[in-house]
């Protein structure tokens, strides 16, 4: 699974050719969730409420990247890796 981002120990995930709704992985901390582009988890948990903010606040600098990436998942191309929070 390919790895598109990484910032402050979490790693951010996507698969190809994955089931909506549009969805990536995330871990930390040996913990891991399956969350939409708004921040909800899906499936799984961080363990972390520090975590689980800082990934929201990539995930709202980087909803356009975050759909254009789902996209290409699913059309089995190339996934492009995303600017970390820093």
């Amino acid at each position: 699974m390919p790895e598109i981002s990484r910032f402050f120990g979490v790693v951010i995930r996507m698969f190809y050719d994955d089931h909506n709704p549009p969805h990536f992985h995330a871990e930390f901390g040996g913990k891991k969730a399956v969350m939409d582009f708004r921040g909800n988890i899906l499936l799984g948990d961080l363990g972390s409420r520090t975590a689980l903010k800082l990934i929201r606040e990539w995930i709202d600098l980087h909803q356009t990247e975050l759909a254009e990436d789902w996209e290409l998942a699913k059309a089995c191309k190339e996934i492009k890796k995303i600017t970390p929070l820093e």
